[in-house]
């Protein structure tokens, strides 16, 4: 290749927060919660020359959260709305000739010229509520731009819509007059010469008829019976195409098991998809990499490995297929110990190889450039990194932001890659990198997006903290009280992540920043078992739940204490969520140096969690065999098993819907604590899951959050 003839501009979304001259009135508060706008899924356009993007912000009336399609040049200017629709819109995607969006909305999909604003639904999907661990896209588009490939469940045939005339000219069946809008319906059955009480009759009947079912009794036979917040519905979802001119669908996949993460060929002929067909469609998280001819519907399977794939992507030429991978035979469907690398595969299946072998560190995920080169991210202690594999290695390093995924161009010979990126504070502009040959890669942001007022407030600045602790290098932050006076003493929270393969980074979290504004100090450190330090440390929690980890955050509040003296260590609280839950619960039961501790969607019993939550295979995982192999080591392990010596006071926040961390778990501390005579309360939000997602809902945990802390550590 020539030297310096051939530039890459990097277009990034960067959800980074813009500084202003102006002078900051104050730190968050509790009303923030409903100005805040949260940015995802960005798509570059094929020519680099636009973006579309999702913006959820809460309802005028703060009782949901809203998602809508957002488009802004890269060159500058104002972002717009894609539509006027009330109904939620996401996941935006170009086709590969720039002339059209397709989006879901409400249960069809859509597509819309972006610059005529005419949008019109192509097919309804069934989309299942079960979800797959890092699921690729669930559409995408022909290189033609004259086809979608989609994954819906088979019933979506018998369920599409017949045409207005086909509807003017028939009588209705009562589960079509349900499926239509109430204007449509009313107009079509008074064209058919209904009356007001026949339309009233028919209107309860389909009422009746869906209100109350022969029998509401639940006969499980199938292990994955829950989805994330109610029962699975158990579709199924298989690939499909529709022509976006005719609206003709066809059924490519079939069988007793679900597809996801498609991805078409260059040339469309084919497309790879992330299936796992073993007899028991229980049995998904061994996944495998399979190819679909799109003419004769014929299936071929790519690997067969002890891992998991995940995200196949074509390379340009159609050669080889780039996708992620783990080579462990036990993976869960949440959180994973073994870091996934980048792999690449022969398109008929006859080599494979780990592209990233030599970076021990969890590749997030990975793309191709025109010219065929790999693109891929990973995180190194806190820092997101960028790679550009080509004849010698590129590398970007950000600095102090977070990245959570990237969109690349589809055609040209530039490479522009998109990504939606955050720092400690809230984010908003979009970043253009230009990458030369040789050169250094320089970034240079400029603002697209504005939360409300958040821009106006004042941020606590994060500092590093590094410590060595039994043989590993820890990493950790403090997030000071603003407006710190360094004479002073100031409460500390340990703040403590989920996983338990999570790690802390350089992300906006709402609650640490509205604690700083409180004038607490806040304490985040990734202990062993955290990602972005290699596959030793990632593995260092496995068999050992609150040993070295537990060690490890008792190390780091000690360094936190001696490094800033104006923390106050008769003033500490610990409070975390998920893993985060379990590991304050466990705290409590190891240490009284806390004074108050607040347990969000936590466990406390590991034994009576394999049987009751989502993931049967997390015990399996984590602790080197099943549950009635390991009931000592399991429960010895359990914060339950050690309730005798909690005196700290201990407030518990639960999901009532929460299928991943039942509320089983919660009701059982709180009844032993209860019971103990320990200061407690049980905080439940209906409805919620794994986290706390609605509106009033957030604001009111915060708002118990802050009053907790204030009891106990003012």
């Amino acid at each position: 290749m020539e030297k310096l003839q051939r530039y890459w501009p990097l277009i990034l979304l960067a959800l980074c927060f813009t500084a202003t001259n102006a002078q900051p009135k104050r730190g968050l508060q509790l009303e923030d919660l409903y100005q805040y706008k949260e940015v995802a899924d960005a798509n570059i356009s094929p020519d680099g020359s636009r973006v579309a993007y999702t913006v959820t912000e809460v309802s005028a009336d703060h009782t949901r959260n809203v998602t809508h399609i957002w488009l802004v040049n890269t060159n500058g200017g104002e972002p717009k709305r894609l539509t006027n629709d009330e109904a939620d819109e996401t996941t935006p995607r170009w086709s590969p000739d720039g002339k059209w969006l397709a989006y879901y909305k409400q249960d069809g999909l859509w597509i819309i010229n972006p610059d005529e604003g005419t949008s019109q639904l192509v097919t309804r999907v069934a989309r299942t509520n079960f979800f797959f661990n890092k699921a690729g896209e669930s559409f995408a588009w022909a290189p033609d731009s004259k086809r979608i490939a989609f994954l819906s469940d088979p019933g979506i045939l018998s369920k599409q819509m017949p045409s207005v005339m086909e509807r003017l000219t028939r009588p209705l069946t009562i589960d079509e007059i349900m499926q239509l809008p109430p204007v449509t319906r009313e107009m079509i059955l008074k064209a058919q010469g209904k009356t007001p009480d026949d339309i009233k009759r028919l209107e309860a009947e389909a009422k009746n008829k869906t209100a109350a079912p022969a029998s509401d009794v639940r006969v499980i036979t199938r292990l994955q019976y829950k989805s994330r917040t109610s029962f699975s519905d158990n579709l199924q979802s298989h690939i499909f195409i529709v022509d976006v001119t005719t609206k003709q669908v066809r059924q490519l996949t079939s069988g007793n098991y679900a597809e996801h993460s498609i991805n078409w060929s260059p040339k469309g002929e084919e497309i790879v998809f992330v299936s796992n067909h073993e007899p028991d469609p229980d049995k998904m998280n061994n996944s495998d990499l399979f190819v679909v001819n799109v003419t004769t519907g014929d299936v071929r399977q790519l690997t067969k490995t002890k891992g998991c794939e995940w995200q196949p992507v074509f390379s340009p030429n159609g050669n080889r297929i780039a996708y992620l991978a783990t080579t462990r035979e036990v993976t869960t469907i949440d959180s994973v110990a073994e870091d996934t690398h980048a792999w690449t595969i022969s398109a008929n299946g006859d080599d494979s190889h780990d592209e990233s072998a030599e970076i021990d560190r969890r590749i997030s995920v990975v793309r191709w450039t025109p010219n065929g080169d790999l693109v891929w991210l990973f995180t190194n202690r806190g820092k997101v990194i960028l790679d550009v594999r080509k004849e010698g290695q590129r590398r970007f390093a950000f600095q102090n932001e977070q990245i959570s995924g990237i969109s690349v161009t589809q055609r040209g010979a530039d490479l522009k890659v998109l990504s939606i990126q955050s720092r400690f504070e809230p984010s908003v502009d979009i970043r253009q990198i230009t990458l030369y040959e040789n050169k250094e890669i320089k970034p240079t942001p400029f603002t697209v997006l504005s939360h409300r007022n958040l821009n106006t407030l004042s941020f606590s600045e994060p500092q590093e903290l590094k410590f060595d602790h039994e043989g590993f290098d820890m990493q950790g932050w403090l997030v000071p009280p603003l407006n710190l006076d360094e004479k002073k003493k100031y409460p500390v929270i340990l703040y403590i992540h989920g996983g338990p393969h999570g790690m802390h980074g350089y992300s906006f979290n709402a609650t640490v920043q509205a604690l700083a504004a409180k004038g607490y100090g806040v304490l985040l450190i990734n202990p062993r078992g955290s990602s972005g330090y290699g596959q030793k440390f990632a593995d260092g929690c496995v068999n050992d739940w609150g040993g070295g980890d537990y060690r490890d955050l008792m190390r780091g509040v000690d360094v936190a204490l001696e490094k800033f003296p104006f923390l106050d260590k008769d003033r500490m609280g610990v409070m975390g969520g998920s893993y985060g839950g379990y590991m304050t619960n466990w705290i409590v039961t190891q240490t009284d140096r806390f004074k108050a501790a607040i347990a969000s969607a936590s466990l406390s019993n590991l034994i009576s969690f394999y049987s009751t939550s989502l993931y049967q295979d997390l015990i399996h995982a984590e602790f080197n065999g099943m549950p009635w192999d390991n009931y000592d080591k399991l429960w010895e392990r359990s914060p339950l098993k050690h309730i005798k010596n909690v005196k700290t006071p201990t407030m518990l926040v639960h999901g009532e819907a929460d299928n991943d961390v039942h509320i089983t778990q919660a009701e059982e501390m709180f009844t032993a604590l209860k019971m103990r005579g320990v200061d407690t309360v049980l905080i439940r939000y209906p409805r919620e899951g794994h986290g706390i997602r609605e509106p009033k809902h957030r604001v009111d945990n915060l708002q118990r959050v802050l009053d907790w802390f204030e009891k106990y550590l003012r």
